[in-house]
């Protein structure tokens, strides 16, 4: 064990620094014991935000059929004239759905 006091990370605040150094061994304990817990607690958050924030986008469109799943993407196949599918993929395969035709008046 080194008498040298450890040097400080460059990445905290002087004021965090000085309270630190004054603080005595069992409050730095407690302070450890608890930045531990928060950064737990603030990558926990983040974790579920992120989570928060796919589902959001993996909502369902309105037009969206009720057998077509939230993940597919409409996609424009010259079958029959040029027409909107929905299209997704389930294992290996490519599944697609009729949705309606390029231009409406048809």
């Amino acid at each position: 064990m080194s008498y040298e006091p450890p040097t400080p990370p460059s990445s905290l605040p002087t004021e965090v620094v000085n309270t630190l150094n004054e603080s005595d061994p069992e409050q730095l304990r407690d302070v450890a014991s608890y930045a531990e817990a928060l950064a737990e607690h603030k990558e926990r958050e983040a974790c579920l935000q992120e989570s928060a924030d796919q589902e959001k986008a993996e909502e369902r469109p309105d037009d969206l059929p009720d057998d077509v799943p939230a993940k597919a993407t409409i996609t424009i196949k010259e079958i029959n004239d040029n027409r909107y599918y929905w299209q997704w993929r389930e294992g290996e395969k490519i599944r697609s759905q009729y949705k309606g035709p390029v231009n409406p008046d048809e």
